[in-house]
């Protein structure tokens, strides 16, 4: 038997959290979420792609991990309630999951123990989910103005990576730099990136 990954494709935690939402409150934000046109789309190409999507689908949780969220196949994704503040954290965690949704349905041999198919991943996530727009990033604390959209998806997808057990610091930046221009250049399923 496999040794399950913990949270894969997970979106690190980056939140000032003053305790964060409860799980209901939570659950509401995401209903709300789930009205908004790029989740709306996501959630469709899911279904175009034989996934099924059901209302449990996505849903609140208290984690004990300083992420906002993750994505296990199987099981869906989760929202942790107890690090969000905001809708739009709220939203960015929907729709950056949803695109690993998206990954591990179309690459049905996707594998997250694989240091390279996790970057992937998580480099189109951090790029088509607008985690790393500019305003966010001027929240977070990182005042770049050219460049800093690369930078902030390299340096979240390391963190991420490097999370995933199968994979060393060393391991996780090389299969980051292999797969880089390929999974950037990768927008689908929209025509770019948005």
């Amino acid at each position: 038997m496999e040794e399950p990954i913990p949270e894969p494709g997970s979106v690190p935690f980056s939140s000032a959290s003053n305790g964060g939402r409860s799980i209901e409150e939570c659950q509401s934000m995401i209903q709300r979420s789930l009205r908004i046109p790029m989740v709306k789309f996501l959630r469709e190409h899911l279904e175009k792609s034989g996934c099924v999507v059901g209302d449990k689908f996505i849903r609140a949780a208290r984690c004990n991990k300083q992420i906002s969220g993750g994505y296990v196949r199987g099981e869906g994704i989760m929202v942790c309630s107890n690090h969000m503040n905001i809708q739009d954290e709220v939203d960015q965690v929907v729709i950056h999951e949803l695109i690993h949704a998206y990954d591990d349905c179309r690459a049905r041999n996707l594998d997250w123990a694989n240091c390279a198919h996790h970057a992937c991943s998580e480099i189109r996530a951090g790029h088509l989910s607008g985690d790393c727009h500019y305003k966010r990033e001027f929240l977070r604390g990182y005042m770049k103005l050219r460049g800093h959209e690369q930078e902030c998806v390299r340096r979240r997808v390391m963190k991420s990576v490097i999370a995933n057990p199968y994979c060393s610091e060393a391991a996780a930046k090389d299969a980051m730099e292999a797969v880089w221009d390929v999974c950037y250049n990768d927008t689908q399923p929209f025509d770019r990136a948005p």
